[in-house]
């Protein structure tokens, strides 16, 4: 006790009465700077390694959801899409259906096929009125020319999306309407080798996309949306709807009633597949029974008027002749 008596008053006769807790202050603040360094070097816990090493495994793999969010931050156009999108949703939704029918699925479609149109007409638009502003500028030009060679390329640039949007969409409804006929005789084999629907659609989708790979599209579609856990009937009433052709919905039906009622979906498939045949003979027929009146206006153009002057030209000639003799 007396030693302690003296520090004590050492202490306080160097750093006067405050000097006991000064010291007891600084201590403190060794002691923590000395436990610190142990205090943050945490433990890991046995579930941070197990996700940490999940995370390198998906770094080698190339799968890590950052990476597949990646492409929305690419989007350029996701600040405009007030301006780029209907606030409609029955005007959004037929946009949006309309481009899956032509094979655009992505999920700006909409809004990247409203800024072709902005940007194609606002582009056109500008080069009619320089056009213009130089034709004026170098000759006389009627007020009627002006109006047609700024508004017109105008125009053509805003519709000119929705055209090729168009074409596309007959295109590919044009290509799955040939190649569904093949693919339900290839389903048809598969269900009859014992395989089921699921993967006889698989290997529809894996052999129609050499000739129809737009058909192969919308099976690969039907099978993931099965194989993540959506109803089969839904995911086919969806594939209906997305296509937009009468005999892929006749199919559909004929799918879903066959699943409900719990008939044989091969013999289906078989009365099915015989029909779609007869419809695509029935199609070639049409096809080549329309050629004659094609071909009539061609040969009314290219043939009568040839064989009209080589009977009477002659004719024509020897009168000409005749009268200006007699003149």
């Amino acid at each position: 006790m007396d030693i302690l008596n003296n520090i004590n008053a050492l202490i306080v006769a160097k750093f006067g009465p405050v000097g006991p807790l000064l010291l007891l202050g600084f201590l403190g603040v060794v002691m923590i700077l000395l436990v610190l360094p142990s205090l943050l070097k945490k433990q890991a816990e046995p579930f941070d390694k197990v996700k940490a090493l999940r995370q390198r495994t998906a770094e080698k793999d190339n799968v890590l959801p950052a990476a597949l969010r990646r492409a929305d931050k690419n989007d350029k156009l996701e600040k405009y899409a007030h301006f780029l999108e209907p606030q409609d949703v029955e005007t959004m939704t037929a946009s949006r259906l309309k481009l899956l029918r032509a094979g655009y699925s992505a999920k700006n479609a909409v809004r990247m096929f409203h800024f072709a149109q902005l940007a194609l007409g606002l582009g056109l638009l500008a080069l009619g009125m320089l056009y213009a502003f130089i034709m004026s500028a170098t000759q006389e030009v009627s007020t009627q020319f002006l109006i047609m060679v700024t508004v017109g390329p105008g125009a053509a640039g805003y519709y000119l999306p929705q055209y090729w949007v168009q074409r596309r969409l007959q295109a590919r409804q044009a290509e799955i309407v040939a190649g569904f006929p093949d693919a339900l005789d290839l389903m048809l084999v598969c269900v009859e080798a014992g395989q089921s629907l699921d993967q006889s659609i698989n290997r529809v989708a894996k052999e129609s996309r050499a000739g129809y790979p737009a058909l192969a599209d919308e099976f690969d579609m039907v099978a993931n949306e099965v194989k993540a856990g959506k109803e089969r009937a839904q995911v086919l009433k969806d594939m209906s709807e997305r296509v937009g052709i009468s005999d892929v919905s006749s199919f559909v039906t004929t799918l879903v009633q066959s699943a409900t009622y719990g008939t044989s979906i091969a013999d289906a498939l078989r009365v099915y597949s015989a029909e779609m045949r007869d419809k695509r003979v029935m199609r070639a027929e049409e096809k080549a029974n329309t050629l004659p009146t094609k071909l009539t206006l061609g040969t009314m153009l290219f043939t009568l008027p040839p064989l009209l002057i080589i009977l009477i030209g002659p004719s024509i000639y020897g009168v000409v002749q005749h009268l200006g003799g007699g003149g």
